[in-house]
C-alpha cells in the first residue's frame, strides 16, 4: 500500500477511465485523463508527461479558472447581454453558464481526487530514493 493513501477504494468523484492508485496503470490512465481536461498544448510540455504532478496541479488552476469565469459569466451575462438578446435567447445562455459550472465543479472535484493520490505516490516514491 502506498504512504499516505487510504485503505479504501477511490473516491466517489474519481474519473471512471482512471483506475485506482494502486494499479500499475495508474499514472497512465491519470494522465490521460488529466490532459484531456486541459487546452491541448499541453500536451507538448515532457515535463508534464514525467512528473504527473505538475500536470495535476496545472489542471487543478486550469479548472479551477474555468469553474470562476462559468460563476462570473452567469452572474454578469443578464445585465451585459440583455440590450443584444431575445429573453428566451438570455434564459438560454444563464443555462448553459449554469450547466457549465456544474460540469467544471464536477471535474475539479475530479482533478482534485487525482492531485491528492498523485502527491501522494510521489511522496511514496521520494521515501524510496
Amino acid at each position: 500500500m502506498l504512504r499516505g493513501m487510504p485503505d479504501q477504494s477511490p473516491t466517489p468523484d474519481w474519473p471512471a477511465s482512471v483506475h485506482p492508485p494502486e494499479s500499475d496503470s495508474f499514472e497512465q490512465t491519470a494522465l490521460a485523463w488529466l490532459f484531456d481536461q486541459v487546452p491541448a498544448d499541453y500536451r507538448l510540455h515532457g515535463v508534464l508527461r514525467r512528473h504527473p504532478v505538475a500536470l495535476s496541479r496545472l489542471a487543478r488552476q486550469y479548472v479551477s479558472a474555468a469553474l470562476e469565469a462559468a460563476r462570473e459569466g452567469y452572474r454578469t451575462a443578464r445585465i451585459d447581454l440583455r440590450d443584444h438578446m431575445p429573453p428566451h435567447a438570455l434564459d438560454q445562455v444563464m443555462s448553459a453558464y449554469l450547466a457549465e459550472g456544474r460540469r467544471m465543479a464536477e471535474v475539479l472535484r475530479s482533478v482534485e481526487a487525482l492531485d491528492t493520490a498523485l502527491r501522494a505516490l510521489s511522496l511514496d516514491r521520494g521515501a524510496d530514493d
